[in-house]
Order: structure tokens, then sequence, then C-alpha cells
């Protein structure tokens, strides 16, 4: 295996993104399409590109995504995950407590935190989770 590959996995809601970071140009492939054609919003694109962004990265490495489950804006939190740890694991040589160091960056920014937040169940007797059926005096 090449040493200069780099494999992570975000989760977010139900979704899940299996991350593949090599040194390269600045690609991104999500499900064998290019970001953009994959991606139907604008915003999207851009919140996936976050961490790249924060550490100033963009055209420094390719990506090559599989992502599963969900919708497109559960994928695009998965995937955001995914590349931050993907980072991560290359900036692991450099002190987490200098101004530069990765870590550092996209910790105060958020993006290394999984956000846990996930569809309730169903409760018996309810429409929904917390839906109950409407109430008729007569």
């Amino acid at each position: 295996m090449n040493k200069n590959v780099i494999r992570t996995t975000g989760r977010r809601k139900t979704s899940s993104a299996q991350v593949k970071m090599t040194p390269g140009t600045g690609k991104i492939t999500v499900n064998g399409k290019d970001v953009n054609e994959y991606l139907p919003f604008e915003e999207l694109v851009m919140d996936l590109k976050q961490p790249l962004v924060l550490t100033k990265t963009e055209t420094q490495y390719d990506f090559e995504i599989v992502a599963r489950g969900g919708g497109y804006s559960g994928q695009t939190g998965a995937i955001r995950l995914g590349i931050a740890k993907a980072l991560l694991e290359a900036d692991k040589n450099t002190d987490p407590s200098s101004e530069t160091s990765f870590r550092r960056i996209l910790k105060t920014a958020g993006m290394i935190t999984r956000d846990p937040r996930i569809k309730e169940r169903k409760k018996y007797g309810l429409k929904k989770a917390r839906r109950a059926p409407q109430f008729s005096k007569r």
C-alpha cells in the first residue's frame, strides 16, 4: 500500500463517507462523479470544502469519496468530517499547540466533532416521534 494514501471515515445523520486522500491538485470525486456534478447546490460544495479552505490546502490533495445513506446534506456533513480527519492524519507530526497546526485550526472551527443528532424513533399512538393525532372535542 502507498504510504501517501490516507483513508478516513466520516458520519452524519444516517450517512457515512469513506474518504481516500492522496497528494494531488485539488480534485474531489464523490461516488465516481465530480463534486460539483454530484451535489446539486453550491452551498453544499462550499460546506464540504470548508476544512480545506481553513487549512489553505485546496490544491494540495485529491480526494476519492464513497458516500452512502441519507440525503445530500447528511452526506455533505459526513464527507466534511472525513476530510477533516484526513487532514489531521496528514498533519500529525506537527505540534498541536502551534498556531499553524491543522488540529488547532479545525478544532476552533468545530470541524472535528461528529454531530450526534439523528432522527428520533416513532412512538406508538403518535403520528411521528412526538406529533400526536389531532384532538377533536366532538
